[in-house]
Order: structure tokens, then C-alpha cells, then sequence
């Protein structure tokens, strides 16, 4: 099994949906439904991280007169 740390945002997406889908059926025994659900948890934090440091990222472009990226900002400039 991939460490979650390690995953891309589309493949912890991908695992999370198949985690759910799993839950959904119910017929998971108890131990392996707290284990699944464990997981999906780890990868729904690790789509959180992900999808922050991407905001962070298109936050920090500053666009110039024409339109086209000019440099990063700091996040905090406004």
C-alpha cells in the first residue's frame, strides 16, 4: 500500500473514492470498516494539504499589464 505522504492530490483522490464506495456497500467487516475508514481519512487530509498548497501557489502570481505571470508574491500582499 502507497504511503499516504506520498501521493499525488489525483491519486489519494482516486484511493478516497474507492475507500468510500467500499464503506458504502457495507459489507466490510468491522475491522477492516475501521481500518478503511482510517485510510480515508489520512488520504481526505492529504487532498486538504495538497489542494491548500495549490491555492498558496496561484495566491502568490501576480499578473502583469499584459496579462502574463510577472514573478510570486508573498501570500500576505494584497
Amino acid at each position: 500500500m502507497t504511503d499516504v505522504s506520498e501521493m499525488s492530490f489525483e491519486q489519494a483522490m482516486k484511493e478516497l473514492e474507492t475507500v468510500v464506495n467500499r464503506l458504502e456497500q457495507g459489507d466490510v467487516a468491522l475491522e477492516d470498516s475501521i481500518a478503511l475508514y482510517e485510510r480515508g481519512a489520512a488520504l481526505k487530509a492529504r487532498c486538504e494539504e495538497k489542494l491548500k498548497e495549490a491555492e498558496e501557489k496561484v495566491a502568490k502570481i501576480t499578473l502583469g499589464a499584459d496579462g502574463a505571470p510577472t514573478g510570486t508574491a508573498p501570500l500576505d500582499a494584497g
